[in-house]
C-alpha cells in the first residue's frame, strides 16, 4: 500500500462513520415515530403518489453509478463520464420530485403543525434529502475531475491512481447506501401510511 494511499484511508473511516451515524440517527427517529404513533392527535396521512416515482429514480441512479464503475475499470472513460452525469441528472430529478411529493402533501393539507404523522413524513423525507445532498456534491466534484481529462492518456493516469480509485469507490459506496436508506423509509411509511394515487 502506497503512502498516498494511507493517508486517504482515514476517508474511508470517515465515510463508514457517517454511514453509522445517519443508520443510528433514522433508527432513533422511527423508534420514537412509532411512539408516537399510538399517542393522541395521530392520523395517518396519504404519501403522495410521486414517492414512488422518485423511489425509481433513486433505484435506476444506483444502476448508472455502478455501471461507471464498471466503465472506469475497464477503462471505458466515456462511458463513463456518461454514466456519472446521468447518475448526476437522476439524483437532481429525485430531488425535484421529492420537492413535487411535498407541494402535492401541502396542497392536500398535510403540513408539518396539527397531525403529527404528516410532520414526521417531511422530517424523515427531509433528512434523506440532505443526505442526498450531499452525495450530488460529491458526485458533482468527480465528474467535473473526469470532464477535465477528456484525453485518454490523462484519463489512464487518473485511474490507476490508488487514491482517486478509493475516491470513487467512497462516493459509490455512499451513493449505494443512501439510495438503500430511501428504500427502506419509503417501505417503512408505506407500512404505515398509503399511497393516494390521486395526488
Amino acid at each position: 500500500m502506497s503512502r498516498l494511499t494511507k493517508r486517504r484511508e482515514p476517508f474511508r473511516f470517515m465515510v463508514w462513520l457517517g454511514i453509522g451515524g445517519s443508520v443510528l440517527l433514522f433508527t432513533v427517529l422511527l423508534g420514537i415515530y412509532i411512539v408516537r404513533q399510538t399517542g393522541p392527535g395521530w392520523s395517518d396521512v396519504a404519501l403522495p403518489n410521486v414517492f414512488v416515482m422518485s423511489t425509481l429514480v433513486i433505484l435506476l441512479s444506483s444502476l448508472t453509478l455502478h455501471n461507471a464503475n464498471r466503465a472506469f475499470r475497464h477503462e471505458q472513460f466515456s462511458v463513463y463520464r456518461i454514466n456519472m452525469a446521468t447518475t448526476l441528472v437522476l439524483g437532481t430529478l429525485f430531488i425535484l420530485l421529492q420537492g413535487w411529493g411535498w407541494r402535492q402533501m401541502a396542497r392536500a393539507g398535510v403540513g408539518l403543525e396539527g397531525n403529527p404523522a404528516g410532520g414526521f413524513v417531511y422530517i424523515i423525507s427531509g433528512l434523506h434529502l440532505l443526505h442526498i445532498l450531499i452525495g450530488l456534491i460529491f458526485i458533482t466534484i468527480t465528474l467535473l475531475e473526469a470532464l477535465r481529462r477528456r484525453a485518454y492518456v490523462e484519463s489512464f493516469v487518473y485511474s490507476v491512481n490508488p487514491p482517486n480509485q478509493l475516491k470513487i469507490k467512497l462516493v459509490t459506496l455512499y451513493w449505494h447506501f443512501v439510495d438503500v436508506l430511501w428504500v427502506v423509509l419509503f417501505v417503512f411509511l408505506l407500512f404505515h401510511h398509503r399511497v393516494d394515487w390521486r395526488l
